[in-house]
Protein backbone atom coordinates (compact mmCIF):
# COMPACT_ATOMS: atom_id res chain seq x y z
CA UNK A 1 0.00 0.00 0.00
CA UNK A 2 0.86 3.73 -0.83
CA UNK A 3 0.21 6.99 0.58
CA UNK A 4 -1.63 9.49 -1.04
CA UNK A 5 -2.73 12.84 0.39
CA UNK A 6 -6.24 14.73 -1.10
CA UNK A 7 -4.52 17.84 -2.53
CA UNK A 8 -7.77 20.13 -1.35
CA UNK A 9 -7.05 19.60 1.83
CA UNK A 10 -3.67 21.51 1.84
CA UNK A 11 -5.94 24.59 1.58
CA UNK A 12 -3.06 26.31 -0.33
CA UNK A 13 -2.94 27.05 -4.57
CA UNK A 14 -2.65 24.20 -6.77
CA UNK A 15 1.06 24.57 -7.37
CA UNK A 16 2.04 25.59 -3.81
CA UNK A 17 0.27 22.42 -2.33
CA UNK A 18 2.01 19.89 -5.12
CA UNK A 19 5.32 21.49 -3.79
CA UNK A 20 3.95 20.89 -0.16
CA UNK A 21 3.18 17.40 -1.01
CA UNK A 22 6.39 16.55 -2.71
CA UNK A 23 8.61 18.07 0.25
CA UNK A 24 6.41 16.00 2.80
CA UNK A 25 7.32 12.72 0.67
CA UNK A 26 3.86 11.54 -0.32
CA UNK A 27 3.99 9.76 -4.02
CA UNK A 28 0.54 10.45 -4.98
CA UNK A 29 -2.63 13.38 -5.13
CA UNK A 30 -6.34 12.86 -4.96
CA UNK A 31 -7.13 15.58 -7.46
CA UNK A 32 -10.81 17.10 -6.89
CA UNK A 33 -12.42 17.68 -10.46
CA UNK A 34 -15.49 19.92 -11.46
CA UNK A 35 -17.30 20.34 -14.42
CA UNK A 36 -15.23 23.70 -14.78
CA UNK A 37 -12.20 21.43 -15.43
CA UNK A 38 -12.43 20.94 -19.33
CA UNK A 39 -9.65 18.97 -20.91
CA UNK A 40 -7.27 21.37 -21.33
CA UNK A 41 -7.46 22.57 -17.72
CA UNK A 42 -7.26 19.11 -16.77
CA UNK A 43 -3.97 17.84 -18.97
CA UNK A 44 -2.36 20.82 -17.36
CA UNK A 45 -2.74 19.88 -13.87
CA UNK A 46 -1.54 16.68 -14.54
CA UNK A 47 1.62 18.03 -16.55
CA UNK A 48 2.31 20.15 -12.82
CA UNK A 49 1.66 16.61 -11.03
CA UNK A 50 4.12 14.58 -13.20
CA UNK A 51 6.53 16.96 -13.36
CA UNK A 52 7.18 16.74 -9.52
CA UNK A 53 7.17 12.90 -10.11
CA UNK A 54 3.83 12.82 -8.21
CA UNK A 55 1.26 10.25 -9.13
CA UNK A 56 -2.57 10.53 -9.07
CA UNK A 57 -4.41 8.27 -6.89
CA UNK A 58 -8.26 9.01 -7.92
CA UNK A 59 -10.14 12.49 -8.81
CA UNK A 60 -12.79 13.10 -6.38
CA UNK A 61 -16.23 14.94 -7.90
CA UNK A 62 -19.79 15.72 -6.89
CA UNK A 63 -22.60 12.91 -8.32
CA UNK A 64 -25.15 14.75 -6.16
CA UNK A 65 -27.90 12.43 -4.13
CA UNK A 66 -28.44 9.68 -6.49
CA UNK A 67 -31.82 8.20 -4.63
CA UNK A 68 -33.98 11.15 -5.93
CA UNK A 69 -35.42 9.98 -8.76
CA UNK A 70 -36.01 13.12 -10.26
CA UNK A 71 -33.14 14.46 -10.19
CA UNK A 72 -30.90 10.70 -11.26
CA UNK A 73 -31.01 10.86 -15.50
CA UNK A 74 -29.28 14.65 -15.35
CA UNK A 75 -26.95 13.16 -12.50
CA UNK A 76 -25.94 10.44 -14.74
CA UNK A 77 -25.15 12.64 -17.86
CA UNK A 78 -23.68 15.10 -15.25
CA UNK A 79 -20.92 12.19 -13.97
CA UNK A 80 -20.00 11.10 -17.53
CA UNK A 81 -17.63 13.37 -18.28
CA UNK A 82 -16.16 13.00 -15.22
CA UNK A 83 -15.73 9.24 -15.21
CA UNK A 84 -13.98 10.36 -18.75
CA UNK A 85 -11.73 12.77 -16.86
CA UNK A 86 -10.58 9.66 -14.39
CA UNK A 87 -9.39 7.81 -17.30
CA UNK A 88 -7.53 11.18 -18.90
CA UNK A 89 -5.70 11.70 -15.78
CA UNK A 90 -5.38 9.33 -13.61
CA UNK A 91 -6.23 5.47 -13.13
CA UNK A 92 -9.98 5.85 -13.79
CA UNK A 93 -11.02 6.03 -10.15
CA UNK A 94 -13.63 8.60 -9.75
CA UNK A 95 -14.35 8.92 -6.31
CA UNK A 96 -18.04 10.47 -4.81
CA UNK A 97 -20.85 10.94 -2.14
CA UNK A 98 -23.93 9.61 -3.49
CA UNK A 99 -26.56 10.40 -0.90
CA UNK A 100 -27.63 7.85 1.81
CA UNK A 101 -28.40 5.18 1.16
CA UNK A 102 -32.08 3.55 2.41
CA UNK A 103 -30.82 1.11 5.52
CA UNK A 104 -33.88 -0.90 4.51
CA UNK A 105 -32.90 -1.86 1.42
CA UNK A 106 -36.59 -1.56 -0.15
CA UNK A 107 -38.63 1.33 -1.26
CA UNK A 108 -38.91 3.83 -3.99
CA UNK A 109 -35.77 5.09 -2.56
CA UNK A 110 -33.12 1.84 -2.90
CA UNK A 111 -34.99 1.43 -6.75
CA UNK A 112 -33.46 5.18 -7.37
CA UNK A 113 -29.73 4.34 -6.29
CA UNK A 114 -30.58 0.74 -8.21
CA UNK A 115 -31.36 2.54 -11.78
CA UNK A 116 -29.21 5.57 -11.44
CA UNK A 117 -25.99 3.84 -9.83
CA UNK A 118 -26.60 1.18 -12.44
CA UNK A 119 -26.49 3.50 -15.00
CA UNK A 120 -23.32 5.19 -14.25
CA UNK A 121 -21.73 1.89 -13.85
CA UNK A 122 -22.52 0.63 -17.35
CA UNK A 123 -20.76 4.17 -18.77
CA UNK A 124 -17.65 3.46 -16.61
CA UNK A 125 -17.56 -0.04 -17.63
CA UNK A 126 -17.42 0.83 -21.06
CA UNK A 127 -14.26 3.20 -20.77
CA UNK A 128 -12.06 1.20 -18.06
CA UNK A 129 -13.20 3.44 -15.28
CA UNK A 130 -15.82 2.88 -11.99
CA UNK A 131 -17.26 5.11 -9.81
CA UNK A 132 -15.57 4.41 -6.28
CA UNK A 133 -18.41 5.16 -3.75
CA UNK A 134 -17.61 7.16 -0.05
CA UNK A 135 -18.34 4.42 2.47
CA UNK A 136 -20.19 6.12 6.19
CA UNK A 137 -23.94 7.12 5.36
CA UNK A 138 -25.13 3.61 5.42
CA UNK A 139 -23.65 0.61 7.17
CA UNK A 140 -21.26 -1.79 4.88
CA UNK A 141 -23.76 -4.29 4.40
CA UNK A 142 -26.14 -1.94 2.29
CA UNK A 143 -23.74 -0.73 0.43
CA UNK A 144 -22.47 -4.20 -0.39
CA UNK A 145 -25.91 -4.84 -1.32
CA UNK A 146 -25.90 -2.49 -3.95
CA UNK A 147 -22.99 -3.32 -5.29
CA UNK A 148 -23.53 -6.92 -5.43
CA UNK A 149 -27.75 -6.22 -6.39
CA UNK A 150 -26.18 -4.27 -9.92
CA UNK A 151 -23.43 -6.50 -10.48
CA UNK A 152 -20.60 -4.49 -12.44
CA UNK A 153 -16.99 -3.63 -12.19
CA UNK A 154 -18.04 0.15 -13.05
CA UNK A 155 -19.53 0.68 -9.43
CA UNK A 156 -16.76 0.06 -6.56
CA UNK A 157 -15.77 1.28 -3.16
CA UNK A 158 -13.89 4.50 -1.57
CA UNK A 159 -13.05 2.95 2.01
CA UNK A 160 -13.12 5.65 5.01
CA UNK A 161 -13.23 4.04 8.48
CA UNK A 162 -13.70 6.88 10.18
CA UNK A 163 -16.84 7.40 8.05
CA UNK A 164 -18.54 4.30 9.80
CA UNK A 165 -17.55 5.89 13.26
CA UNK A 166 -19.00 9.98 11.99
CA UNK A 167 -22.29 8.69 10.16
CA UNK A 168 -24.22 7.35 13.42
CA UNK A 169 -24.00 9.76 15.24
CA UNK A 170 -24.91 12.33 12.48
CA UNK A 171 -27.99 10.16 11.86
CA UNK A 172 -29.22 11.07 15.15
CA UNK A 173 -28.64 14.45 15.41
CA UNK A 174 -32.10 14.74 13.31
CA UNK A 175 -35.01 13.05 12.48
CA UNK A 176 -35.19 14.42 8.79
CA UNK A 177 -32.19 11.38 8.21
CA UNK A 178 -34.82 8.76 9.29
CA UNK A 179 -37.35 9.97 5.50
CA UNK A 180 -33.61 8.94 3.91
CA UNK A 181 -32.05 5.78 5.97
CA UNK A 182 -36.09 4.35 6.37
CA UNK A 183 -35.35 3.66 9.96
CA UNK A 184 -36.72 5.91 13.37
CA UNK A 185 -34.41 7.41 14.63
CA UNK A 186 -32.32 6.30 17.61
CA UNK A 187 -29.91 7.42 20.28
CA UNK A 188 -26.21 7.30 19.63
CA UNK A 189 -24.59 4.00 21.49
CA UNK A 190 -21.28 3.56 20.24
CA UNK A 191 -21.00 -0.36 20.76
CA UNK A 192 -24.52 -0.59 18.93
CA UNK A 193 -23.44 2.09 16.05
CA UNK A 194 -19.90 0.29 15.31
CA UNK A 195 -21.41 -3.08 15.41
CA UNK A 196 -23.58 -2.29 13.01
CA UNK A 197 -21.59 0.11 10.88
CA UNK A 198 -18.50 -2.24 11.19
CA UNK A 199 -15.76 0.37 10.61
CA UNK A 200 -12.83 -2.30 10.57
CA UNK A 201 -15.13 -4.92 9.93
CA UNK A 202 -16.64 -3.76 7.08
CA UNK A 203 -13.13 -4.64 4.88
CA UNK A 204 -14.26 -8.31 5.11
CA UNK A 205 -17.55 -7.58 3.12
CA UNK A 206 -16.39 -4.68 0.63
CA UNK A 207 -12.96 -5.93 0.07
CA UNK A 208 -13.70 -7.28 -3.33
CA UNK A 209 -14.38 -3.81 -3.94
CA UNK A 210 -12.61 -1.81 -2.80
CA UNK A 211 -10.13 0.19 -4.57
CA UNK A 212 -8.73 3.50 -3.08
CA UNK A 213 -9.39 4.63 0.93
CA UNK A 214 -9.21 7.88 2.65
CA UNK A 215 -7.17 7.60 5.88
CA UNK A 216 -9.60 9.58 8.11
CA UNK A 217 -9.54 9.00 11.72
CA UNK A 218 -12.60 10.13 14.32
CA UNK A 219 -14.44 9.57 17.43
CA UNK A 220 -18.18 10.24 18.17
CA UNK A 221 -18.77 10.87 21.62
CA UNK A 222 -20.37 14.85 22.78
CA UNK A 223 -20.86 14.65 18.90
CA UNK A 224 -18.90 14.12 16.31
CA UNK A 225 -15.01 14.76 15.90
CA UNK A 226 -12.55 14.53 12.79
CA UNK A 227 -8.82 14.13 14.74
CA UNK A 228 -5.46 13.00 13.59
CA UNK A 229 -4.78 9.88 12.90
CA UNK A 230 -3.87 7.69 15.60
CA UNK A 231 -5.59 9.82 17.92
CA UNK A 232 -9.18 8.72 17.32
CA UNK A 233 -11.41 5.19 17.44
CA UNK A 234 -10.31 3.29 13.91
CA UNK A 235 -7.98 0.60 14.58
CA UNK A 236 -5.30 1.12 12.51
CA UNK A 237 -3.06 -2.30 12.77
CA UNK A 238 -6.82 -4.36 12.74
CA UNK A 239 -7.76 -1.89 9.78
CA UNK A 240 -4.51 -2.46 7.82
CA UNK A 241 -4.25 -5.88 8.36
CA UNK A 242 -7.48 -6.22 7.01
CA UNK A 243 -7.02 -4.19 3.74
CA UNK A 244 -3.96 -6.61 3.05
CA UNK A 245 -5.35 -9.95 3.93
CA UNK A 246 -8.44 -8.79 1.44
CA UNK A 247 -5.64 -8.05 -1.39
CA UNK A 248 -5.86 -4.56 -1.03
CA UNK A 249 -2.26 -2.92 -2.68
CA UNK A 250 -3.57 0.13 -3.70
CA UNK A 251 -3.75 3.64 -2.07
CA UNK A 252 -4.02 5.57 1.67
CA UNK A 253 -5.06 8.86 0.88
CA UNK A 254 -5.02 11.41 3.69
CA UNK A 255 -8.18 13.38 4.77
CA UNK A 256 -8.06 16.05 7.17
CA UNK A 257 -10.07 19.03 6.83
CA UNK A 258 -9.85 20.12 10.08
CA UNK A 259 -6.73 21.35 12.46
CA UNK A 260 -3.40 22.57 10.76
CA UNK A 261 -3.94 21.06 7.51
CA UNK A 262 -0.27 20.54 6.64
CA UNK A 263 1.31 19.68 10.28
CA UNK A 264 -1.44 16.81 10.15
CA UNK A 265 -0.86 15.61 7.16
CA UNK A 266 2.73 15.60 7.66
CA UNK A 267 2.16 13.36 10.74
CA UNK A 268 -0.49 11.31 9.27
CA UNK A 269 2.01 10.56 6.76
CA UNK A 270 4.62 9.72 9.65
CA UNK A 271 2.10 7.77 11.30
CA UNK A 272 0.87 5.44 7.84
CA UNK A 273 4.56 4.73 7.57
CA UNK A 274 5.19 3.65 10.57
CA UNK A 275 1.55 1.32 10.47
CA UNK A 276 3.02 0.37 7.31
CA UNK A 277 6.56 -0.53 8.11
CA UNK A 278 5.06 -2.75 11.25
CA UNK A 279 2.41 -4.25 8.98
CA UNK A 280 5.45 -5.29 6.70
CA UNK A 281 6.68 -6.85 9.50
CA UNK A 282 3.66 -8.77 10.94
CA UNK A 283 4.12 -11.80 8.06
Amino acid sequence: MQISVMLNNLGLPFEEALDTVQSLGIPAVQLGISPEHDSAKRQQMLKEVQSRGLAVSAICVDAGDLGEDDKGAERVAAIRPMLEAAVEIGNGICQTHVGIMPHTMTGPRWESFLKHAGAIASEAEKIGACLALETGPEPASVMQKLIETIGSPGLRVNYDPANFIIWPAILTSSAEYSEQTGVPPKPYVREAAIAEFEPTEGVKRLGPYIVHTHAKDATAHNGWHDVPLGEGWVDWPRYLRLLRDVGYDGYLAIEREAGDPVADIRHAAEFLREQLKQLEADV
